[in-house]
């Protein structure tokens, strides 16, 4: 039986996982997942949505000048 030591936490195991997973995997494998992230929030999301981000960003980035 392992130790409470001996666990990994959450971020460990993370990490753990992101670096086999980047040693097995290259940048096209990478750009396409963003891709089709990017592909299914744009169909979940209308025009609407976008605009009103953008709003409030410009509306945050004002408020720091």
């Amino acid at each position: 039986m392992a130790k409470e030591e001996e666990k990994m936490t959450r971020e460990e195991a993370g990490k753990k996982g992101g670096e086999a997973t980047a040693k097995s995997h290259d940048k096209d494998f990478y750009q396409d997942i963003g891709k089709k992230g990017g592909e299914a929030t744009a169909d979940s999301h209308g025009k609407d949505f976008y605009q009103e981000i953008g709003k409030k960003g410009g509306r945050a980035n004002s408020d720091d000048d």
